[in-house]
């Protein structure tokens, strides 16, 4: 659907901001919540730098975030629902906003997290941060509920001006902050923040986010996968981050560098164990093609299965979701 690929853009932009077109949405959102327009607008390089802003005003007024978006998104929810119906609804929210929710909603978390765990964050003030945090409209990261009422909802159209434009912002009566978008954006084929040279996500004032394949590592321990070597992966202490080296690292390059032995073979393959200090076992099963390569060489596949499998056979079987006595395969590819 063409609105939904439009938001999906919108959530994934990069680059600086158009700040007179935000702007421009800023002051309709508050005009069309039938409020003044705000006196000032503040900009900041980042959700992180926008909080620091939000903390540093005065005689700002108090937040109007449940006029300038909390009520016209439910309000507006609640015409279409009774205009569509349940069935209606729920089929619109399916191929529209629905395909965007989770990675937008976990992106947004992440930042969160990013801010509230970020070494400037005084843990004295977590709870006021967090609450500012989710007093902030999403911008750009509100994209999935847009994209259920992109050319439905009249009075959604300056909150769409500002995703369209910019990043998250704070709505006061008085003052607005309103971020910057990120410089950078890297993600996996599942929409996961991962890269395995640099931040992940970054903004122009160098707050940034390091992932690799979605979960969160320090952005020193990206500069250490280039040099991994079994010793280093077994005598890491973080069960989660030796899982990390050795995605990147390779099950079969530790299994072969490691000195690892077989623990079964049968018809179907090998089956390896890593034993892991703190963690379950790795087992995987090596499996080698029997449709040859246009080259004549056979391809061999590492698959991860249960730690608790005991054969070649009931590892292959489990990535089929059958039992190894139902397995029987005519042909391995």
């Amino acid at each position: 659907m063409q609105q939904v690929d439009k938001w999906r853009g919108v959530a994934a932009a990069t680059g600086a901001a158009d700040r007179p077109a935000a702007e421009a949405g800023i002051r309709l959102a508050y005009r069309t919540a039938g409020l003044a327009e705000p006196e000032r607008i503040v900009w900041a390089d980042s959700p992180l730098a926008g909080l620091t802003a939000v903390r540093s005003l005065t005689e700002q007024g108090r937040s109007v975030r449940d006029e300038v978006r909390t009520k016209p998104w439910a309000e507006e929810r609640r015409r279409i629902h009774d205009e569509l119906g349940p069935a209606g609804w729920a089929e619109w929210w399916g191929v529209t906003g629905a395909r965007l929710w989770d990675t937008t909603r976990a992106l947004a978390e992440r930042i969160r997290s990013g801010i509230t765990d970020a070494p400037t964050t005084d843990p004295a003030e977590l709870p006021e941060t967090r609450q500012l945090l989710l007093d902030a409209v999403l911008g750009q990261h509100d994209a999935a509920w847009l994209a259920a009422f992109d050319g439905r909802g009249e009075r959604l159209a300056g909150l769409a001006e500002v995703a369209a434009h910019a990043g998250w912002w704070w709505p006061y009566e008085k003052v607005t902050v309103v971020c910057e978008r990120p410089v950078e954006l890297h993600r996996d084929e599942a929409g996961r923040l991962d890269r395995g040279d640099g931040p992940a996500l970054a903004y122009p004032d160098g707050f940034a986010l390091y992932a690799w394949r979605g979960m969160p590592v320090p952005a020193d321990f990206l500069a250490e996968l280039t040099t991994l070597d079994p010793a280093r992966i077994r005598t890491e202490e973080n069960a989660e981050l030796r899982r990390v080296m050795l995605e990147y690292y390779g099950y079969d390059r530790y299994l072969a560098e490691s000195g690892a032995e077989p623990i079964g073979k049968d018809e179907t393959g090998i089956l390896w164990r890593i034993a892991l200090a703190d963690d379950e076992d790795v087992v995987m099963v090596e499996v080698v093609n029997s449709t040859p390569e246009p080259d004549g060489t056979s391809r061999t596949y590492w698959l991860r299965v249960p730690p608790n499998t005991r054969t070649a056979k009931e590892g292959v079987a489990w990535t089929f979701g059958l039992d190894a006595q139902t397995y029987e395969p005519l042909r391995q590819t």
